[in-house]
């Protein structure tokens, strides 16, 4: 299951059933987990572990040093989950010391063609992002967020659960749960409802986002005042407490 031509430091871990194609080159300090697919020519360093079930496609950078001029090679790490898919020329960079030392990716994860993942970032599960996306350092991509191809994301910013980034926004402050943006540089444009149904959301769900959409978007309410407004929606099932969670402990401010 390993190609002759590969390179493999003696260090590296390689977990059961894991396939190794031609001209690869992983580093040390590197653990592959089970089931785990690289194809040719990818490149992946250390230190970096790498769950169950992942697929690398051909000429990858995973795990390289991150592109930071303070970086003085600390043994800064990448991790990343189970079941995710990253397809060519992706580049995934460890963290720095700066930060929390480490990149995350989570788990079932779709990072298409020609993506960047920079320094400290972290990424929840389910998120897809299309072609030539690209993350400064720092960024927080939650669980099921979109990101359309060409998609630029600042250093620091977060893109919450559920949302919607069009083809080719350009994104220096947060993304709320459930929202589509879209644009240069990134305004709100409406309700990922679409993905909400697709992943269950009943009608009183969709109502109560509905509502929250239009107090922080719709009323001319300060950010401050929109959140009250949330706050005293009846939301019995939850639905909204990530999203209050989210506006309450935004930094770079909300996209708006």
């Amino acid at each position: 299951m390993i190609h002759s031509s590969a390179i493999i430091h003696e260090s590296v871990k390689l977990g059961h059933n894991v396939r190794v194609g031609a001209f690869c080159v992983i580093g040390a300090d590197v653990i592959i987990g089970d089931d785990t697919v690289i194809e040719p020519h990818v490149v992946i360093s250390g230190p970096t572990t790498i769950g169950k079930n992942n697929h690398f496609f051909q000429f990858g950078s995973i795990g390289a040093a991150p592109q930071d001029k303070k970086f003085i090679d600390e043994p800064t790490t990448l991790v990343i989950g189970d079941n995710n898919m990253f397809r060519e020329n992706v580049t995934i960079n460890r963290g720095t010391t700066q930060d929390r030392g480490e990149t995350t990716i989570g788990n079932d994860n779709w990072v298409m063609a020609g993506v960047h993942i920079a320094h400290d970032c972290i990424v929840g599960n389910n998120a897809i992002f299309a072609n030539a996306c690209a993350l400064a350092g720092h960024v927080t991509v939650e669980d099921w967020a979109i990101l359309g191809g060409y998609t630029l994301v600042h250093q620091f910013c977060r893109i919450g659960e559920h949302s919607f980034c069009g083809m080719g926004s350009v994104i220096n402050q947060d993304v709320p749960n459930f929202v589509t943006v879209s644009g240069n540089l990134a305004g709100p444009r409406g309700l990922n409802l679409e993905g909400l149904k697709r992943r269950g959301f009943d009608k009183d769900q969709m109502n109560l986002v509905k509502k929250a959409y239009r107090a922080l978007y719709r009323t001319g309410y300060r950010l401050e005042e929109a959140i009250k407004e949330i706050e005293c929606l009846n939301d019995d099932q939850g639905t909204l407490s990530s999203l209050l969670n989210f506006l309450q402990t935004t930094e770079r401010g909300i996209v708006r």
